[in-house]
């Protein structure tokens, strides 16, 4: 985005508004300054001192652009916001012609003042002229007061930048917060637009611990502005700064209203091995890793990432200490309610080793329940350690011993299982075998009497 410089005003270009000559009645001789006849027009009277001309009516500023005040329109019919104006003056009138080669605006002047296309909008994507309807209020900077041909040429962009300034400005003094849209992403931080280009630090971006900035690009951020310099054309503002205000008040809302059982929306901001933090409006809570899933996690990030949005319910509140445990397989569908419709003992199902205890392994069936496997179901022979015979990740064949869905408990075999996969290999086997000697055997006789 380039940036606009403003030019310095140049001298203003003395102007004398002569008064018009008194109305003489037709046929009546000129008459002197002294009173006498005299063929020579009177000479017009000095325009009268400052402090004794008629006051000029005041300016009546109209709503917002886009809404035309009739009142404000009826004041510049009747001139009342004449003044005089200068090179550098930011005023405010009335689009009363549009066309393509530009705007004619009424500024309270003898004739109106002109933008150029070129003068209507930094942005040159959007058609300038366009961009304003006759009839509305728009505030215009003079750039020139007398040009080649005598008109007053304007410029709305210019005004703007101006206007900019001035907002920047008065939101540094009175520290309030702002919004601009971010542009790009470049060494230190970001640029946003603010009618004028302005500067956000890396450590000024949201939490100041941001690595990925170019994912702010597009977004309307809130801003306080820290650092202003016009001379030097220098903006400098706070995203942080602007958050954690935001946050406070977000903060104070969200305790007056916190209930053990609530479920709220939150977000992700922080991982740790032990769980991941939440912000549920200012506050952050404590979702344990226990609690993010009915089935067994390795770490947290393996279920969540920071930035990530989510309902969690609240579990417990100590406010004193500022404690606040949060759950989130509480509102999730637990699978072993439906366990007793899925399995029943003596269904042979595939499984996978989630993990290994001194008593056994424990296996993950579809539907993310864990069953357990004691040592003497995973194999026949005496074993002492389960990595003797599995280990974590293998994909096995196991058999349901007992389920008991109530106390979220399920007895599982390796060895039962396998021992029926044999056993059934064996019975086809035999069956199989059956078969040949029969055949066998009914070649034979018929070789018998074939050879008799």
């Amino acid at each position: 985005m380039s940036e606009e410089r403003t030019e310095e005003p140049q001298a203003a270009v003395a102007t004398e508004e002569r008064p018009e000559a008194p109305e003489v009645p037709s046929g009546a001789p000129p008459v002197a300054a002294d009173g006498q006849d005299s063929a020579i027009p009177a000479t017009p009277p000095s325009p009268a001192p400052a402090a004794l001309a008629a006051p000029s009516a005041a300016p009546v500023t109209p709503p917002a652009a886009g809404e035309p005040d009739e009142d404000f329109l009826a004041s510049m019919a009747r001139g009342g916001n004449v003044q005089a104006l200068k090179e550098g003056d930011v005023v405010r009138g009335v689009v009363v012609h549009v066309d393509r080669e530009g705007v004619l605006v009424d500024v309270g002047t003898k004739s109106e003042g002109l933008i150029p296309p070129h003068e209507m909008t930094r942005d040159m994507s959007r058609s300038g002229p366009n961009a304003v309807q006759v009839g509305q209020p728009i505030d215009v900077y003079v750039l020139n007061i007398d040009d080649e041909e005598g008109q007053l040429i304007l410029s709305k962009r210019r005004a703007d930048f101006e206007k900019a300034w001035d907002q920047i400005i008065e939101a540094h003094q009175q520290q309030t917060t702002i919004t601009a849209e971010v542009t790009d992403r470049v060494k230190g931080g970001l640029v946003v637009d603010l009618g004028i280009r302005g500067f956000v630090p890396a450590s000024h971006v949201g939490t100041g611990k941001v690595r990925n900035l170019e994912k702010y690009i597009g977004e309307t951020l809130p801003l306080k502005v820290i650092e202003v310099d016009r001379d030097r054309r220098k903006v400098v503002l706070s995203h942080k700064n602007a958050t954690e205000e935001e946050r406070e008040a977000q903060r104070k809302e969200t305790l007056a209203t916190l209930a053990e059982g609530q479920v709220r929306e939150g977000v992700v901001r922080r991982i740790t091995d032990y769980g991941a933090f939440v912000d549920i409006g200012g506050v952050d809570g404590l979702l344990h890793i226990s609690e993010m899933s009915w089935t067994r996690i390795k770490h947290p990030s393996d279920v969540l990432k920071v930035g990530d949005e989510l309902q969690v319910m609240v579990l417990k509140t100590n406010l004193d200490q500022g404690r606040i445990s949060l759950g989130l397989r509480q509102i999730l569908p637990d699978p072993w309610t439906q366990a007793r419709d899925k399995y029943n003992p003596g269904d042979v199902v595939h499984g996978t080793v989630t993990r290994l205890v001194p008593f056994g392994a424990f296996v993950q069936l579809d539907g993310g329940i864990e069953g357990i496997v004691p040592n003497n179901e995973l194999t026949s022979r005496r074993i002492s350690k389960p990595d003797e015979v599995v280990q974590v990740g293998d994909h096995v064949e196991v058999k349901v011993v007992e389920l008991r869905p109530e106390e979220r408990r399920m007895t599982l075999s390796i060895r039962q299982a396998l021992e029926e996969k044999e056993y059934g290999e064996y019975e086809s086997y035999g069956r199989d075998a059956t078969a040949d000697q029969v055949t066998i055997g009914e070649m034979v006789e018929f070789e018998e009497e074939d050879e008799e």
